[in-house]
């Protein structure tokens, strides 16, 4: 530990050169250990609005924080005004170590990844079954970033009055991944926002789907005390959808304590931060088999032991397929 007074050295003091009367910096920072425990409910250029015991508070990143920045779903520790008054203004001076993360990359070629939400505990797969149409791909790179960033995947099929779920549900059956079907009818009756909520008691849960696909109406029908977004449309032509949210928010589920966080719409999920012996993880029926598998090993590739090991009737052979599949998506474009 360094110490100051007559055994301080150049190493203990920084000063900026070409300036006079500049009072010297030291590398030891304050502990805060009277900070006040907040979390991150959204994130606007650089300001950071956090929910501190019952009430809103309006805060920046300090700047001993460096690069290190704060995402929706963090913990932190803030010091300052914490009364959430107008024009008031604290400031976030520890972000706690996180329990999951999702992070996405603009795309498979980049590689600054980005972190979306933080402490989640699972990520909903919001998808319409037709208006737009499916895309599976898109599910398969979602559920990849979940598995990767240590959250457990549910999907959420909407507008099931225009077409059946089963095709889609078969392609991911052998991941004994939960599900909801909703149609609008029983979105409008609240019979379909009451299957949903059964998933999200006592969760954080993170939205995830593109544009169209009816996920912010569904956030909407959720939340309905804090209705603040508009929903889209689909325009008739070109199957998109227009973005209606442009940022991450976080709410909470009236009558439980989960929490929802509605993420922006997505044309596309970057994979290239994913590291498959991550994603094995989710499968655990086949972990123990990849030990005799090559240092670095994709899981597919002809040394992979993962063949042995299913041949030998440790795994069924559709759960290595659909590791496969899904690992196969960093490699292939959304819309091949």
């Amino acid at each position: 530990m360094r110490r100051y007074g007559k055994h301080t050295d150049e190493d203990d003091i920084r000063t900026r050169p070409g300036r006079r009367n500049t009072r010297p910096r030291t590398n030891i920072r304050p502990k805060h250990e009277d900070a006040a425990e907040g979390l991150v409910l959204t994130v606007d250029r650089g300001r950071l609005t956090c929910l501190v015991e019952d009430r809103v508070v309006m805060a920046m990143k300090a700047r001993e924080l460096g690069r290190k920045a704060a995402v929706v779903g963090d913990r932190v520790a803030l010091v300052g005004d914490l009364t959430g008054r107008k024009d008031t203004l604290a400031r976030i001076v520890r972000i706690e170590e996180r329990t999951s993360v999702l992070r996405r990359t603009a795309d498979d070629d980049d590689p600054f990844e980005r972190v979306v939400v933080a402490n989640a505990d699972q990520l909903a797969v919001v998808t319409a079954l037709a208006d737009p149409e499916p895309r599976p791909r898109l599910i398969d790179r979602c559920l990849v970033a979940a598995y990767d960033g240590g959250l457990d995947p549910l999907l959420v099929l909407t507008k099931s009055d225009l077409a059946p779920p089963e095709k889609l549900l078969e392609l991911y059956g052998d991941l004994d991944i939960p599900y909801v079907v909703t149609s609008r009818a029983e979105l409008e009756s609240g019979v379909a926002v009451d299957r949903v909520r059964e998933q999200l008691d006592g969760k954080i849960t993170a939205f995830v789907g593109h544009s169209g696909v009816g996920k912010t109406t569904l956030v909407n029908a959720l939340v309905p005390q804090e209705q603040r977004r508009s929903t889209g449309h689909v325009n008739a032509v070109t199957g998109r959808g227009r973005h209606t949210t442009t940022s991450a928010l976080a709410l909470p589920l009236s009558d439980n304590d989960g929490w929802v966080i509605d993420t922006p719409g997505v044309r596309s999920f970057g994979l290239n931060h994913v590291d498959p012996s991550r994603v094995i993880h989710a499968f655990p029926d086949l972990e123990p088999g990849t030990e005799g598998c090559p240092r670095a090993c994709s899981h597919d590739e002809p040394d992979c032991a993962l063949d042995a090991w299913v041949a030998e009737g440790h795994a069924d052979p559709a759960r290595l397929y659909s590791l496969r599949r899904l690992l196969a998506t960093r490699e292939r474009k959304e819309g091949d």
